[in-house]
């Protein structure tokens, strides 16, 4: 059968697509399923951080450099006092490390990040008014596979974003390429680091819920609304806290916790939100089908 666009909205206006998704998210508890994600998002976090660091341990140079690369680009996204809260965890993490302290992060790291990942499929069968009919071990292996796949498109976002212009200098002087190719490789990184954001939102929407018909879409409105709105509230709330830093000033060192919390809850209502929209497309589009065949 053949693939149909999800961006073919025939008869369904942009107004009454909103319309629906607004009454979805009412009726399925969006922000109630994203303050659960939230939940699960902290206890995956670090654990991860746990490995990380212990794994960067072992690269004296490089690995400090790496961390810290990384950190700033943290520093940029998240909000300051979540960044603040993070960056102690992760110099405290990495006072001591051991080979043992890196087999047994990365098992917890992936039982962690797994249980968000099942979070994420029961939270998206719920929008796209699904029954998990998985066995436990096959749903466990869906979400630990997502997790790891999540991981990778992620770190290699990082990569780009981190170190792609090095890695395009390095290629101009190897090959002899002039200042239009370096000028042109700092653009087009940040299109593939945002095409592989992308890319890992498609997957989830693609892979976690229990769908009957399984059909790949590269690039989906719910994809692209899902990255959009994170991208948006992580900046709003980094400018709202850097006016109006309250939470810190009233709640002390747990304001960074209830930072870090807020903006987990945040990215997990982008994700359902922009799975609200796939799943309402979807609707439209099998009922113009049904109504084509009857």
């Amino acid at each position: 059968m053949k693939t149909v666009s999800l961006w073919r909205l025939e008869e369904l206006t942009v107004r009454e697509l909103a319309r629906r998704v607004f009454v979805q998210i009412q009726q399925d508890e969006v922000f109630g399923r994203a303050a659960q994600l939230s939940y699960y998002f902290l206890f995956a976090l670090f654990p991860l951080l746990l490995f990380l660091t212990a794994l960067l341990g072992y690269f004296t140079r490089v690995g400090t450099k790496l961390r810290a690369n990384v950190l700033d680009f943290l520093a940029a996204i998240a909000p300051p006092s979540a960044y603040e809260l993070i960056y102690k965890t992760v110099d405290e993490i990495s006072q001591s490390k051991s080979a043992g302290k890196i087999s047994v992060g990365l098992l917890v790291t992936l039982w962690a990040s797994s249980n968000g990942m099942t979070a994420i499929i029961t939270s998206l069968n719920a929008v796209y008014n699904l029954d998990e009919r998985r066995v436990w071990w096959k749903r466990r292996l869906v979400s630990i596979g997502l997790t790891i796949a999540f991981g990778v498109l992620i770190l290699t976002a990082l990569t780009l974003l981190l170190f792609g212009g090095e890695i395009g200098e390095r290629l101009a002087a190897s090959y002899g390429l002039g200042k239009v190719f370096t000028v042109t490789w700092r653009i087009v990184q940040w299109v593939v680091a945002l095409g592989v954001v992308l890319l890992s939102f498609g997957l989830i929407y693609n892979l976690a819920p229990n769908l009957k018909e399984r059909r790949w879409r590269w690039l989906t409105p719910g994809a692209a609304l899902g990255v959009a709105l994170w991208l948006a509230v992580s900046f709003v709330l980094r400018l709202y806290l850097g006016y109006f830093n309250s939470y810190s000033m009233t709640y002390g060192s747990l304001g960074a916790v209830i930072i870090l919390m807020l903006w987990f809850y945040l990215t997990g209502a982008s994700i359902l939100i922009g799975g609200e929209v796939n799943s309402e497309i979807m609707k439209h589009q099998r009922g113009q089908a049904g109504r084509h065949q009857g």
